[in-house]
């Protein structure tokens, strides 16, 4: 496999955000495997309930890199920051289309060629 390093970093507001733990690791489990990817270790997800900062926060380390996100269900709409490095092949649109699970009702991404001076693709 030939390196390539592309990251997509997503910033999502949706009516949805995810909120249970178990739920995001069977997504992401699942997202991994729509990729094309592998899993190495995790995804962990965490709950965190402080006021001004609730939300939940799952990553997953891909044969690859990782994947990240971070979710903030106490603002409306609610945030979604998410983050997908990979050193193979990556399809932004295939990650794009999961997001429609939480209804967003604001997108904006960058796809980044980290290899090349993090070149916008």
């Amino acid at each position: 496999m030939a390196l390539v390093h592309k990251h997509l970093i997503i910033r999502a507001e949706v009516e949805n955000a995810p909120t249970k733990e178990e739920w995001v690791i069977q997504w992401l489990t699942g997202l991994v495997e729509r990729i094309g990817m592998k899993v190495c270790a995790g995804p962990i997800a965490k709950y965190v309930d402080m006021p001004g900062n609730r939300g939940l926060t799952a990553v997953v380390i891909i044969e690859t890199s990782h994947i990240a996100i971070h979710c903030w269900d106490e603002c409306s709409p609610n945030l979604i920051q998410f983050d997908v490095y990979s050193c193979g092949e990556l399809d932004p649109q295939l990650i794009l289309d999961e997001l429609y699970r939480f209804k967003p009702v604001k997108v904006e991404y960058k796809f980044l060629d980290r290899e090349h001076n993090l070149t916008e693709i």
